[in-house]
């Protein structure tokens, strides 16, 4: 079957944002003004559960009124395929924008208007610069009280580090936003209405343009006064872009055209040179349209990124794979979702062509896979589809062996596409059925969300027995067990949530250890001796062979770092895992008859229990980087709060009538803090927080984190 959409015409695009920004609105006017929907639904008409949003479908999405798990829809604009991904903007959720950006060719950020660049924002932004996502900015709600794009692009350009080129002026602002001027155009287009069916006018700017649409704020007026200096800003801006165009600028005096300036908008969008800035308001129906136009315009096409690197099994860069249906079939698989379908895996195709019953090979695993029924998804709902081309975004049904972040590929031509990175849950809770006639049940179900969800983590207390369940916050576990209930039809126990806190060491030391054991007939006996020292925070776990002369045989070196990988789980303190340090095996011995791997894996576990406990452990705990927003009138509870709960105030910044607060803090301390604040503050403050960095425990707080895990133990023992 032929291609129907050329890979030029095609845009992979995200709209990420902070929570609350507004991306499910647009995402909805977006799918209105293409025709694919009929009606437009907003967030606060899904409270009572009777219905939903296209992309925020899941009940816990609706009751909550927040995008929990990102969703894919499809849609055509100017003969161009746009498919879209819809995302999360809460911090618990991050893992959603990670592995849609990993997928994604542009990425639309939108802004609230009044708050600017918020604490996802940064974080959101940081994903696209690893994975080099070209990006436009949309400051959206412009008719809100305390709107303020001119601030807005300069928290961009300091917050963000980025390089903002404004495209469109906002005419008015809040209750009195009309529309925007067109720079690339130098036109005015007005809405006389905030029905999504308006038609807007096109006017040309002029000096008298305030004065005729009303507009009377000052700093609204100085936006408009000040026109041509923005559309100066962006010629020049554009130039760069261009050499032969600038050269004719520079010595004739000639302007460059509307098309010389929006190929140089796209060239610079592609490269990252500049990120172009438009605005609007999203509820109030105005300036969508020009935002699909801009992805049109200026986000690439597949072919027009850089090729998907593949890697060797270290995961090193080895080469690339052209996206081109001409080369060998090869997909990443970046979503699991469970669904009435079955299991749903959502692959991003980078290259050739994939029919339904082909079979293909996992190289990340060593599997084959057969293609049974193959969907491209509309949110909630499956369109059945024969193939899927380079540059499509499409769901498989029913993959047994495939996890996120795996290849498929053609067998004929294995490749090992660049994996995805995730981060270590920060917090933990026990689980279990409700019902204890129902625990199976509830295992299988728990192990599908964790398949799903790469960013939970499940294991085994090897002391108490219970199941615990790690994750990104509280929210992302409460909403995982409620998904379980309406997802799998089993209900779950979650326990008080506890820290997931790790130990390290403090000083180098080298320790010898000698494992020998004799019964009677063949013996035990190994002896190793290794150096340990501390690393950097976040440098994590490291082995390193340094034997010579086969004083511990090549077949056991194994054996000892596996020895150390389970040992380091169980710490000396408290039993959480030791992180950040090197562990070098520099000497040993062996003996013909009574040594084997078992018995070096004995020995290097004793060895790094002796050594540990004279290495200067020490606790770590996770610290939050929490920005609370407040009203003015209570700026001086909230920072004593604080103060109290171990935290120290980094910034505080204008979020339009308020203030945030911005303060790394302890995450044990910020258990029952939404209480709290809404209490000294009469509801009026909010919070997020996302994990930044693990600090040693106060020697005060790790006895007393040490004390409470020891009588936890062996009340669990008696």
């Amino acid at each position: 079957m032929p291609r129907t959409t050329p890979l030029a015409d095609i845009r992979n695009i995200g709209i990420i944002a902070h929570v609350d920004a507004g991306k499910t609105t647009t995402t909805e006017r977006i799918l209105y003004y293409t025709g694919r929907k009929h009606t437009i639904v907003d967030i606060h008409d899904t409270k009572d559960l009777k219905t939903s949003t296209t992309t925020d479908y899941l009940e816990q999405e609706k009751k909550r009124g927040i995008t929990i798990q990102s969703a894919a829809v499809s849609a055509f604009w100017r003969d161009k395929k746009i498919n879209l991904i819809d995302t999360p903007g809460h911090v618990d959720f991050t893992i959603e924008v990670n592995r849609s950006l990993r997928v994604l060719d542009g990425a639309v950020v939108v802004f609230d208007g009044v708050a600017g660049v918020e604490p996802q924002s940064e974080t959101n932004w940081r994903l696209a610069n690893n994975y080099n996502v070209p990006r436009m900015c949309y400051v959206n709600k412009m008719d809100r009280s305390g709107a303020n794009f001119m601030r807005c692009v300069d928290m961009i350009r300091k917050r963000l580090g980025a390089r903002p080129l404004i495209c469109q002026l906002p005419i008015g602002s809040e209750d009195n936003f009309k529309g925007m001027i067109d720079l690339v155009e130098m036109k005015a287009l007005v809405w006389d209405s905030d029905d999504k069916d308006a038609e807007w006018q096109t006017l040309e700017v002029t000096p008298d343009l305030a004065d005729k649409l009303g507009i009377t704020i000052p700093t609204d007026r100085k936006i408009l006064a000040d026109a041509e200096k923005y559309r100066t800003e962006l010629v020049d801006t554009c130039l760069e872009q261009d050499d032969a165009a600038m050269e004719a600028h520079l010595l004739n005096g000639a302007m460059p055209s509307t098309d010389t300036l929006r190929q140089c908008l796209r060239k610079g969008t592609i490269t990252s040179a500049f990120t172009i800035v438009l605005c609007g308001s999203s509820y109030k129906n105005k300036g969508v349209q020009q935002v699909l136009d801009a992805v049109v315009d200026y986000l690439p096409a597949p072919t027009d990124v850089a090729s998907i690197k593949t890697v060797d099994a270290d995961g090193h860069p080895i080469g690339e794979r052209k996206c081109s249906d001409d080369e060998p079939f090869a997909a990443l698989a970046f979503k699991v979702i469970n669904d009435v379908y079955g299991a749903l895996t959502f692959i991003r195709v980078y290259s050739g062509v994939l029919t339904k019953g082909a079979s293909v090979e996992n190289t990340t695993r060593g599997k084959r896979e057969k293609i049974g029924r193959m969907v491209e998804m509309f949110a909630k709902d499956a369109n059945p589809i024969e193939e899927a081309r380079a540059g499509d975004i499409v769901a498989l049904v029913s993959l047994a062996e495939t996890d996120t972040g795996d290849t498929l590929c053609d067998a004929a031509h294995p490749v090992v596409l660049e994996r995805m990175r995730f981060p270590d849950p920060v917090i933990s809770v026990s689980v279990k059925a409700k019902n204890k006639g129902e625990a199976d049940k509830f295992g299988n179900a728990l192990g599908k969300m964790v398949r799903a969800d790469p960013s939970l983590h499940l294991e085994t207390d090897r002391e108490t027995n219970e199941t615990i369940l790690r994750g990104m916050g509280e929210l992302h576990l409460e909403v995982t067990l409620d998904r379980m209930r309406t997802e799998f039809g089993v209900e779950g126990i979650m326990g008080e949530p506890q820290v997931a806190y790790r130990e390290t060491f403090t000083k180098k030391l080298t320790e010898q250890y000698t494992h020998k054991k004799q019964t009677g007939g063949s013996g035990q006996f190994a002896e190793v001796w290794i150096t340990f020292e501390p690393l950097a925070r976040g440098a994590g776990f490291e082995f390193v062979d340094a034997t010579k002369g086969g004083s511990v045989p090549r077949e056991f070196v194994p054996a000892v770092e596996k020895g150390l990988k389970m040992q380091k789980e169980d710490g000396v303190l408290a039993h959480f895992p030791t992180v950040d340090f090197r562990a070098t095996l520099i000497d040993g011995s062996y003996h013909d008859v009574d040594s084997n791997a078992l018995t070096f894996e004995i020995a290097a576990k004793a060895c790094f229990r002796e050594a540990i406990r004279k290495a200067g452990p020490i606790l770590l705990e996770p610290v939050m980087r929490v920005e609370t927003v407040t009203p003015g009138d209570y700026l001086g509870d909230v920072i004593g709060d604080i103060n109290r709960r171990r935290g120290a105030i980094e910034e505080q910044l204008d979020r339009g009538t308020n203030i945030a607060v911005v303060a790394p803090v302890p995450l044990s301390e910020m258990f029952g803090y939404i209480g709290q604040l809404r209490s000294m503050t009469s509801g009026r403050a909010s919070y997020t927080m996302e994990f930044s960095h693990y600090d040693p425990v106060p020697r005060q707080v790790a006895e007393e984190v040490i004390e409470q895990v020891a009588k936890a133990k062996a009340a669990a023992s008696a």
